[in-house]
């Protein structure tokens, strides 16, 4: 398997919980290398540029007011495999329905409210992280 970068979100649930910490630790654990961090409290604009493919859904404006209530971490994560390793090591969009021991079953209250995000493709990982670094900024 090839080693790979990949874009993560601490949500604004988790931050506003003081589990950023937490979570960082839990990333580390599974062996990712952070590579990138940055704190932020995005725009309403923003938020609705970086998910702005799901514009037609019916979730759409909740979610950005959601991701724009608070501060998050947007991370670059680094592993082998890293796409699919972030996304097993998160677990399922549903806390309720997420593995034992992943982030959103420890972390996240519900499917809207889920500690955090993973991008789910090396396409949407490169968009994702060129959204919200620039390429000096990974280490």
């Amino acid at each position: 398997m090839a080693i790979e970068t990949t874009f993560a979100i601490i949500k604004p649930d988790a931050v506003e919980k003081n589990l950023a910490g937490a979570i960082l630790a839990h990333i580390e654990k599974a062996g990712f290398k952070v590579r990138g961090a940055k704190r932020i409290h995005l725009t309403r604009a923003q938020a609705e540029g970086f998910y702005a493919e799901h514009k037609e859904r019916g979730f759409f404006g909740e979610l950005c007011a959601f991701m724009s209530r608070g501060p998050v971490f947007v991370l670059a994560l680094e592993a082998e495999g890293a796409i699919t390793k972030w996304r097993e090591t998160m677990g399922a969009t549903d806390p309720a329905a997420a593995a034992e021991g992943t982030i959103r079953k420890l972390f996240g209250a519900s499917k809207g409210e889920n500690a955090t995000h993973g991008s789910d493709s090396p396409g949407a990982a490169a968009r994702e992280l060129a959204y919200f670094f620039a390429s000096y900024e990974l280490l």
